[in-house]
């Protein structure tokens, strides 16, 4: 009796890590499908602050001010409806425990800044973008972390410690220096391995 408990326990352990295994495995084939939301964000991120930074940089009208409002309003509205309607159609099929854990960080994520904001209004009285931008980099670069060590993806956990230290590189500098430093932070973490596993999703 003792020894079939003990095979049945061994078969148990065997079947859930092969399970898990096979999460994995699938979740990172979907990965690297879904690499075009890395390249998506990264490219809609880095010409957001880079188009900022130029902005800031030179003597501008008020013209130059609202058509940068309107471009910036334009990608995000662009970035957000693609996300939404690839990710509707990939939903129909199945989705995985792993796929759903990532979905939870990455939306926490976003939740965690509006709720940075809305407690620095509430401490100081008004947004310090200068503390706020090295803080929401920080927020991504957990998320990338978190994300890169449950799907075992050492590229996109480097890219995800290299944005946290860009954040901290950041802090040093004042607002329009760090917007040139997100604006390359978000091409090593997000375009360049987004690329890397877009190419690799047929492998």
């Amino acid at each position: 009796m003792e020894t079939e408990r003990r095979d049945l326990d061994s078969f148990d352990e065997n079947q859930s890590l092969k399970v898990i295994k096979e999460m994995i495995q699938v979740s990172q084939k979907r990965l690297k499908n879904n690499g075009i939301l890395f390249i998506l964000w990264g490219w809609v991120s880095f010409l957001i602050y880079l188009f900022e930074f130029f902005v800031k940089s030179i003597p501008h009208t008020y013209q130059v001010t609202m058509f940068k409002a309107y471009i910036t309003i334009a990608l995000m509205i662009f970035g957000i409806a693609f996300t939404l309607i690839y990710l509707i159609r990939k939903s129909r099929k199945a989705t995985t425990y792993i796929g759903i854990a990532l979905r939870y960080i990455w939306v926490s994520m976003c939740i965690c800044m509006v709720l940075i904001n809305l407690i620095q209004f509430n401490v100081l009285h008004k947004i310090t973008f200068e503390l706020q931008l090295p803080i929401y980099m920080v927020l991504v670069s957990f998320a990338l972390v978190a994300t890169g060590a449950i799907l075992r993806y050492k590229m996109i956990i480097a890219g995800g410690i290299i944005f946290g230290l860009m954040a901290y590189f950041a802090s040093f500098f004042s607002l329009q220096q760090q917007l040139l430093i997100e604006s390359i932070a978000w091409v090593i973490a997000f375009i360049i391995p987004g690329h890397v596993l877009y190419t690799k999703r047929k492998d």
